[in-house]
């Protein structure tokens, strides 16, 4: 595995105009974003590429080097810049980076996928940002998809660990069978021009969030431009969409939550549909009823968007108490 450090920039995507749209075409004029998103989205980083098993991973990193490092992990069809609005938060303390899976954002695309590769693009990214150099191991919080991948890598470098964050991403009881992302693989649509690109813009599972401007500017990170079928210029969706297809796992998820060997929490969105109460109390069986277990109010799945801030305040509380106690469970 080796890195390449491509500099300290603030960059955007290619086209940045005003129109847009969120999980339904919005009608209207995207509402202005408030100044405690223009200001950390403004926020400089670092981009850096790192080569993993044949395949260039792309990772962002904020703040000192030299601090206690903060690992950001997205969910399915997502990318780092879900993080470009959390990031900035944690960086005067932490050394961060949100990282992009292979197959999806920015990073390159794969013949075939697996639990394990994915687990090593995480620690690829963590060594390449210098975060076992410090003295305190590195946290990792991981999102929904990204948080199966974490569980895989708690449980098989635990010892290398601080501690995970798990948000929801959910291991169902027995009566409930574990869902998974659409393995048709179908090939994405190109549309003619940006604002139709965006108007299809949807979260995945389905649900409303009603901060368009983050809908807006995350959707802006996950387009591409290509060819059209006129020959003419297009616009795509970067992720990969055969990846479930060409996707192998490792470990059932239960297995992999009892089996995480650090610290670990577990955070939710109130109203998810994926991590309603039995799930939880499930969840927390499996642990023992020995972890975090944190709901984020008038949150859904996709809790970044739905309550950026009360995300970035639960998490912040959750990690400065873990800088100042003992984990009570048995590792």
């Amino acid at each position: 595995m080796a890195g390449a450090d491509d500099g300290i920039v603030k960059d955007q995507p290619e086209e940045m105009p005003s129109e847009g749209g969120p999980l339904e075409p919005y009608k209207g004029e995207i509402p202005p974003a408030p100044s405690w998103f223009t200001d950390a989205v403004a926020s400089a980083y670092e981009t850096h590429h790192i080569e993993v098993e044949g395949a260039k991973v792309r990772y962002q990193r904020w703040g000192r080097r030299d601090a206690p490092g903060l690992l950001l992990v997205h969910g399915n069809g997502a990318h780092a810049h879900w993080y470009d609005f959390i990031a900035p938060y944690f960086a005067e303390k932490y050394n961060v980076a949100a990282m992009t899976f292979s197959g999806m954002g920015d990073s390159d695309w794969r013949d075939e996928y697996h639990m394990r590769t994915f687990s090593a693009e995480q620690i690829a990214v963590a060594e390449d940002a210098g975060m076992f150099e410090h003295d305190i191991k590195p946290i990792i919080v991981a999102h929904s998809f990204g948080g199966f991948v974490t569980l895989l890598t708690g449980a098989e470098h635990g010892e290398r660990l601080s501690g995970v964050v798990i948000v929801d991403s959910p291991v169902n009881p027995p009566d409930r069978p574990q869902g998974g992302p659409p393995r048709s693989g179908r090939p994405n649509r190109v549309y003619s021009d940006l604002k139709s690109a965006l108007g299809r813009f949807r979260l995945a599972p389905p649900q409303p969030c009603e901060n368009h401007f983050i809908m807006d500017y995350i959707a802006r990170w996950s387009l591409k431009k290509t060819q059209a079928d006129d020959g003419g210029k297009g616009w795509t969706w970067k992720f990969d969409p055969a990846i479930w297809r060409r996707f192998q796992a490792d470990m059932e998820p239960s297995a992999m939550l009892k089996a995480t060997a650090c610290r670990i929490a577990i955070f939710r969105g109130e109203e998810s549909a994926l991590m309603p109460d039995d799930v939880g109390d499930y969840m927390q069986a499996l642990l023992g009823h020995e972890v975090p277990f944190i709901s984020i109010p008038h949150a859904r799945h996709h809790v970044m968007l739905d309550q950026p801030l009360a995300f970035i305040a639960a998490l912040r509380t959750l990690l400065g108490e873990w800088d100042h106690s003992a984990p009570n469970r048995s590792i």
